[in-house]
């Protein structure tokens, strides 16, 4: 790579050590960020021979400027010291740094080996990132050994078969580490390496290693060996998953820590999946049923985050005997966190279930959480309702919901509000419009007034949406005429929201309603006394120049109604209204020129 930076002009390394030195905290840390630019000055040779020897005599710092080193040495460095031939020589700095004690500063600096091993030859490998894993496995402080767990699974693959028997028996001294803290990396780092395992390794070293994490004593051990269960029923058949992991997933799920079990319900589809339809019906069914009672309510919470997706693998008659009583039961769960849980997941049984299972066994459930006294699960069963639509209909769904709807319409939760807006138009689509005017239209205008701002801005848009759904005549003669009624209410939040609406709405009328209906009462509001409600009149003017300027009638109105009323708000007393005025004015100009 060429410098910009001549070398005799400058003593890199001179002034990288002056800022190294420095105090300041904030200093050392753009000195680290300078290295590549320092690297490009100093030319590859230089960089290899001056620069990454001093940064591995240098690695004393505080933890922030190890951190940033860690990062910039993972980021294709390389290519400023020559190229992939030397990348090894990054290994040294980034050892060092992977022994320290910081957790976060060890995570990145194994981060950035196996960056650096990626671009590695086979050789490379051999020689120099091998020993690297070894003195690091063998390390005496705990640090060391900790980090090199990390870097087992980026090269096993790449090396021979020799090479592949000793990392397998240096990770397995890992997982029988004296250090809780070794431990715990061998169990994090156990499942991306056992992809890498050839069959009959997995059967030996593989499960040798896992179950003695499993059998570990701290529960921050076990509660990690979830994912290498799951790693290891990957690559095995049903057969040999009965055979020689039934017993540990037993275990695991029934384990005395809280924690082993909220994390085998975290991952209890994924185990689900791994271990075969037969495995599953025979024995998983009764098990995530246990997770499901649980007497802790983080796990009964985990587990009923996955109820969609188990009940894809088992059959319809299954999940009513066994798994919607425990639905039931979780509707009224003492944890809201548990509602709130099964409410985000349980309209994913409605298509499992089909229609008339749904409503004979979902949809009182459907009813009793929209009434729950928790705002979240009120909030998660409205967002996933259209699910539940698409299966029974929306006959059923309207004349059950549709009380709850109009309740939770005046919620004391402005996301629950919220959230009923954004199901509106869908619901309007679907019942027809004289039903929608009937029941519903008091309802959307009436947001329009509502104290939140968000609740607002999203009656706006659900008005346009409206229009798109029921076509502009429909908008012309329900929605524009009470929206430009509030244009000369005497609360000017009232008067905002109706230059808020005209914004938003006017794309999806015509030319003939806006010259018609909306044009007079906006050129009122832009000489309103309140300055907001000014520029916000600006901003609604440019966007009817931007999407009426195509046409020559278009371009006509323009000129005789926009453009007289910007050039006269551009010489506003306030700042803001003559910016947006200025704009506006630049913009309808220029589509009429």
């Amino acid at each position: 790579m060429d410098s910009n930076f001549p070398p005799e002009d400058i003593a890199p390394i001179a002034i990288l050590m002056d800022e190294l030195k420095s105090d300041d905290v904030q200093l050392r840390l753009n000195a680290i960020h300078s290295i590549p630019t320092i690297a490009l000055a100093l030319g590859p040779d230089r960089a290899r021979n001056e620069l990454i020897p001093f940064l591995q005599d240098s690695v004393d710092d505080e933890d922030e400027v190890l951190l940033a080193l860690a990062e910039e040495l993972g980021r294709n460095f390389e290519e400023y010291i020559g190229g992939r031939e030397y990348a090894h020589l990054l290994l040294g700095p980034l050892e060092h740094l992977s022994a320290v004690e910081e957790t976060l500063v060890r995570d990145k600096a194994a981060e950035s080996i196996t960056k650096v091993s990626a671009v590695m030859s086979q050789a490379q490998i051999e020689e120099f990132y091998i020993p690297l894993l070894k003195r690091l496995s063998h390390g005496e402080w705990f640090t060391s050994r900790t980090s090199s767990a990390a870097l087992y699974s980026e090269v096993y693959a790449k090396v021979p078969s020799p090479i592949q028997d000793e990392l397998r028996k240096a990770f397995a001294a890992l997982g029988s580490d004296d250090t809780p803290m070794v431990r715990r990396a061998a169990a994090k780092w156990l499942g991306p390496l056992l992809k890498h395992f050839a069959p009959q390794h997995i059967s030996t070293d593989g499960l040798q290693i896992y179950r003695k994490l499993h059998s570990d004593d701290q529960d921050s051990v076990r509660l990690l060996t979830i994912e290498d269960l799951i790693a290891i029923a990957q690559k095995m058949s049903p057969a040999e998953v009965h055979e020689h992991l039934l017993k540990q997933i037993r275990q695991s799920i029934g384990d005395k820590s809280w924690r082993v079990r909220y994390m085998a319900a975290s991952h209890f589809n994924e185990l689900a999946e791994a271990v075969g339809t037969d495995l599953v019906r025979d024995e998983l069914v009764v098990q995530y049923v246990q997770l499901l009672k649980d007497n802790e309510a983080e796990v009964r919470t985990a587990a009923a985050s996955q109820i969609p997706g188990f009940s894809k693998l088992i059959d319809r008659e299954t999940i009513l005997s066994r798994i919607t009583p425990c639905v039931r039961d979780l509707s009224q769960d003492a944890s809201q966190h548990v509602r709130a849980a099964l409410a985000n997941q349980i309209n994913g049984l409605a298509p499992l279930l089909g229609k008339e299972a749904t409503i004979e066994h979902l949809l009182p459930l459907f009813l009793h959480l929209l009434k729950d006294d928790f705002a979240e699960v009120r909030l998660n069963i409205i967002s996933k309702i259209e699910t539940v639509n698409n299966v029974i209909g929306i006959e059923y769904l309207s004349e059950s919901l549709l009380p709850a709807i109009v309740e939770l319409a005046e919620d004391k939760s402005w996301r629950v509000r919220q959230a009923i807006i954004e199901y509106i138009p869908l619901l309007a689509n679907q019942l027809g419009r004289p039903f929608f005017d009937e029941q519903l239209g008091n309802l959307c205008m009436s947001w329009l007034g509502d104290t939140v701002f968000s609740i607002r801005e999203a009656a706006t848009v659900n008005l346009k949406k409206l229009t798109e759904v029921f076509g502009v005549e429909w908008a012309r003669y329900t929605i524009v005429p009470r929206v430009m009624g509030m244009g000369a209410h005497p609360n000017y939040l009232f008067r905002m929201t109706t230059v808020q609406a005209i914004t938003t709405i006017s794309p999806s009328l015509t030319l003939e309603i806006i010259r018609a209906d909306v044009i007079r009462p906006l050129l009122e509001l832009s000489k309103d006394p309140i300055p907001n409600i000014r520029f916000n009149a600006s901003k609604s003017l440019e966007v009817l120049a931007s999407s009426f300027g195509s046409s020559s009638e278009g371009r006509q109105f323009i000129q005789e109604w926009i453009i007289p009323t910007l050039q006269q708000q551009k010489d506003d007393q306030d700042a803001d209204v003559r910016y947006f005025a200025n704009r506006a004015l630049q913009k309808a100009i220029s589509v009429t020129s």
